[in-house]
């Protein structure tokens, strides 16, 4: 018997168009994401939902930085921090060593 996941959530797809919509080269934080989506002030909520984003996702997720303008860490081992660097580097975004990047120069603004 195959078990099929739950659908996603209102809240979460709207998340999800947001993050859709962020251009290549740009990144927008969990807090912008969350208000741009209708939710000002619920920025772990924008975080939770690109965590259940399917794998086959074309969300660009490696968009989304904290407010500090850094790659948040991961508890789950997997590794995302290491690839959103990458993703973000290919697309042009500078990271310093400090592993920030620079909001005034990257932030999108729809």
């Amino acid at each position: 018997m195959k078990v099929r996941a739950a659908p996603p959530s209102s809240t979460y797809r709207r998340i999800w168009d947001v993050v859709a919509r962020i251009p290549k080269g740009k990144v927008a934080t969990y807090g912008q994401v969350a208000a741009l989506a209708g939710m000002p002030r619920h920025a772990r909520l924008a975080g939770y939902a690109l965590h259940a984003l399917p794998l086959d996702s074309r969300v660009p997720w490696h968009r989304v930085v904290n407010a500090k303008g850094e790659v948040s860490p991961r508890r789950d081992g997997s590794g995302h921090e290491h690839l959103q660097r990458v993703l973000l580097r290919k697309e042009g975004i500078r990271i310093d060593r400090a592993g920030r990047l620079d909001l005034a120069r990257s932030r999108w603004r729809p």
